[in-house]
């Protein structure tokens, strides 16, 4: 316990599935969190059921405001900000001669531009705190071809190829960026899928089921934490060798 002690963190989409079980990781392992998502009933919920170690933040990750605002509560709440994951994300299948402009776009505008936005005015903070990580969550489809999600294909793998830029720029600030790519993970974002398709994922799988978000958050904490000190610009999968 204590991996944490004394960091506050931002979590985007915290408000369920990877995010809430990061947050309440973090929040187990000495962390003060702010939990920024557009639930704002489930985010709320939450915090109240961390207390004041937690802070619910409305937050639409698109909005360049939004963010603005975010990282002010971390530092007017807990006094910085040390660590910050992009998990918010969005997922509609469509293949490539099936997907609408509106679609493509909205789908850039949360997984690819939010997680822009939320490097970019997370790097001032850390900064003044003298470094921090940053946890980029892409996806297996952000390591391979994946037909039938030409949007969110796309917008993964462009969270990878930003992740390693920015560790790139970002190492001399001693603020490490790495990106966590999850296969077929139980959360609500999967049951746009047919069942069929999910089946057919976890028949793919070697380890023959799907994972956890707390078993991401795990993985999510380890980077976050200075165990991993001497990590950055890396792609870890976590998908039950999926893509072994």
């Amino acid at each position: 316990m204590g991996r944490l002690e004394g960091k506050v963190a931002l979590v985007t989409g915290g408000a369920r599935g990877m995010g809430a079980a990061t947050a309440r990781l973090f929040v187990a392992e000495g962390a003060r969190v702010v939990i920024a998502d557009i639930l704002d009933a489930a985010g709320e919920a939450l915090a109240r059921e961390l207390g004041p170690v937690a802070r619910w933040q409305h937050h639409d990750v698109a909005r360049e405001e939004d963010w603005d605002a975010a990282v002010r509560a971390a530092r007017a709440s807990f006094g910085g900000l040390d660590v910050v994951v992009n998990n918010a994300g969005i997922y509609q299948p469509a293949p490539l001669d099936g997907c609408e402009v509106a679609l493509f776009e909205r789908t850039a505008r949360v997984n690819q531009l939010g997680v822009f936005l939320g490097m970019r005015a997370a790097v001032p903070a850390m900064r003044a705190r003298g470094g921090g990580a940053i946890v980029n969550i892409s996806s297996i489809a952000g390591l391979r071809g994946f037909p039938g999600a030409v949007a969110y294909v796309g917008t993964k793998w462009a969270v990878r190829g930003m992740t390693k830029t920015a560790a790139v720029e970002l190492a001399a600030d001693r603020i490490r960026v790495n990106s966590v790519h999850p296969g077929l993970i139980d959360t609500p974002m999967i049951a746009v899928n047919t069942p069929e398709a999910n089946a057919a994922m976890v028949a793919a799988t070697p380890l023959r089921r799907a994972g956890t978000a707390e078993e991401v958050a795990r993985l999510v904490l380890f980077l976050a934490s200075d165990e991993a000190a001497y990590i950055t610009g890396a792609e870890v999968a976590i998908d039950g060798g999926w893509t072994a």
